[in-house]
């Protein structure tokens, strides 16, 4: 199928309009239904069972280096942990955000 300019630039036009049309939003407004989960989830990776699973991460990531040669598994380890501990938070301001 083959499109021409005009054609593209009715798309553009369409789309640009359902976007303006489209219900304001506002991001973690709603869900306290879910709130239970999120509480759970997130006591449990800020907590003991997080610590444990950054500390498996470094531990198979540094085996995994010396295996290689290479200590690119050993600074994987580190960040996966430090991403595992950081995810509740990152999670909580990108969609708690206001503009």
């Amino acid at each position: 199928m083959k499109f021409n300019r005009r054609t593209g630039v009715f798309i553009a036009l369409v789309s640009l309009l359902l976007v303006m049309m489209a219900p304001d939003t506002m991001a973690g407004t709603a869900g306290t239904e879910f709130n239970n989960v999120w509480t759970l989830l997130t006591g449990w990776v800020e907590g003991l069972l997080g610590r444990i699973i950054a500390i498996v991460f470094v531990i198979v990531g540094l085996v995994a280096g010396v295996v290689r040669g290479s200590m690119m598994g050993f600074v994987l380890g580190i960040a996966s942990g430090v991403g595992l501990f950081a995810a509740p938070t990152i999670i909580t301001n990108i969609v708690t955000a206001t503009l």
